[in-house]
């Protein structure tokens, strides 16, 4: 698809390393609607990504249907994808130096590695790993609250990242220097 036929609120982002990923399975949000989500956690450095981002933000706000979704008018108070992910360090120190927008979808998202083959073993995807994400921008407007919105299409995982479920490998709980037994002797 060339870039004149692409739709301008459709992003795939660069290098990003993915949080609270549920993306093989979908869990119920807030509505008790089951979807796959992740949050995006872009590098501050990452320009291009996030005027791509900007850029879609913009595409829905002068979007017509959006605007219509929204009253005819844009509003002046709005809820906005895109947040600092320094704001949330303490908590959560991983997002420091990143801003971050939160996707999902009732579908399940497309998951392929870097040379595009579908993965198929769950095990491979999970929180803290680095991807990049297809994603498109929306307009919102629910129960009093109007906003931008994130869809969530497909993912490429780049590479493994250090998992951020605070659990441990078993390759790293476990050496080889067994305790020796006396037990079974």
């Amino acid at each position: 698809m060339s870039d004149q036929t692409k739709s301008p609120t459709k992003v795939v982002t660069g290098k990003v390393r993915l949080s609270y990923a549920n993306l093989t399975s979908p869990k119920a949000d807030d509505k008790g609607d089951m979807k796959y989500s992740t949050a995006a956690l872009i590098p501050k450095s990452d320009k291009a990504t996030l005027q791509k981002v900007k850029a879609a933000v913009e595409a829905v706000k002068k979007d017509p249907a959006a605007v219509e979704k929204w009253g005819g008018k844009v509003p002046g108070e709005m809820k906005l994808p895109l947040r600092d992910g320094d704001l949330k360090a303490d908590e959560h120190p991983e997002y420091a130096g990143h801003y971050y927008f939160n996707c999902s979808s009732k579908q399940k998202p497309g998951i392929v590695d870097k040379d595009l083959n579908p993965i198929m073993d769950a095990s491979e995807i999970y929180s803290g790993m680095y991807a990049r994400v297809a994603v498109n921008f929306f307009a919102f407007s629910s129960k009093g609250n109007k906003g931008i919105g994130v869809g969530l299409n497909n993912v490429q995982k780049l590479a493994d990242g250090e998992p951020l479920s605070g659990r441990s490998k078993p390759e790293d709980d476990f050496s080889d220097d067994l305790p020796e037994d006396d037990f079974l002797s």
